[in-house]
C-alpha cells in the first residue's frame, strides 16, 4: 500500500468529509473539513490502515482569517514504511477540537504544547496543562499577534517576562523594503505592523562618524 492508496481508501469510507488527497514533492495531505471527526478518522487510520506511529501534531496560526487555527496530524506506519498528513481547520471562536490520545498515547506532549503556545484546547485530554510556559501565563507566544520581543508579565513568587528587544535577523525579516535595514527591523510590532528601525540609524551614525561612511568594517582611525 503506497500513501495515496491509504488517502483513498480514507476518502472512501469518510466521503464529503474529506477532500480530495494533496499531492506536493511525493507527500500526501487529506483536508478534513470537520475537526470533530479526527479522532474518528485518526482511529481508522491507525487500526485499519496500519499507521500506528504519530510523528508530531503541529499547528498553524492564520491570523486574519478564518478559521484562524490549522491544526497538522503527521502519522507513519512503521510496517509498510508509509506516511500521510491529515489537516483540520478550528475557528478562532471554537478554538477547541478533541484529543487523539485515545488513539495514540505520544499525542498527550504534542496536545499539551499546542495548548500552551497557541491556546488551543483538546478536549477529553486527561491532563491539558501548560507544558513550556508556567501555569498562570497570560498569553501564548507562538500567536501571531504576540509581539516577537514578549511581552511583560508577572505571576509573583513564580516568575515574571519583561520584552527583550531583538537584535534583528530572519525571525523579524519583513519582505520588500528598500534597504536592508528596513527588511530586518529591530522589532516588528504585530498590531500595528510598524517597523523600529532607530538602534539601526543610531548605529549607521557611529559608523558613519568613525569611518567616514556608513557601512564599515574595518579599524576606526582617530580624527
Amino acid at each position: 500500500m503506497t500513501s495515496l492508496e491509504a488517502a483513498q481508501k480514507i476518502k472512501a469510507k469518510f466521503g464529503d468529509l474529506i477532500s480530495e488527497p494533496a499531492q506536493f514533492r511525493g507527500e500526501i495531505t487529506l483536508p478534513v473539513a470537520d475537526a470533530e471527526k479526527i479522532a474518528e478518522l485518526c482511529r481508522y487510520a491507525k487500526n485499519d490502515l496500519g499507521f500506528d506511529y504519530l510523528v508530531d501534531i503541529s499547528s498553524i496560526d492564520n491570523y486574519g482569517d478564518d478559521p484562524r487555527w490549522t491544526v497538522i496530524y503527521h502519522l507513519r506506519g512503521l510496517g509498510h514504511r508509509c506516511e500521510l498528513r491529515l489537516k483540520t481547520g478550528v475557528s478562532e471562536e471554537k478554538s477547541e477540537l478533541p484529543t487523539v490520545t485515545t488513539v495514540w498515547q505520544g499525542a498527550d506532549w504534542h496536545e499539551r504544547e499546542i495548548y500552551d503556545m497557541m491556546g488551543i484546547r483538546f478536549s477529553g485530554h486527561r491532563d491539558l496543562r501548560r507544558i513550556l510556559m508556567w501555569e498562570g501565563y497570560p498569553y501564548f507566544p507562538l500567536r501571531k499577534d504576540f509581539p516577537l520581543a514578549g511581552k511583560p508579565s508577572e505571576l509573583p513568587g513564580v516568575a515574571f517576562t519583561k520584552p527583550a528587544p531583538m537584535a534583528g535577523g530572519p525571525f523579524v525579516t519583513v519582505a520588500g523594503g528598500n534597504s536592508a535595514m528596513a527588511r530586518e527591523p529591530r522589532i516588528r510590532i504585530p498590531e500595528t505592523d510598524a517597523l523600529e528601525t532607530m538602534g539601526r540609524l543610531e548605529r549607521r551614525k557611529e559608523i558613519q562618524e568613525a569611518h567616514g561612511h556608513p557601512k564599515g568594517p574595518g579599524p576606526i582611525e582617530k580624527k
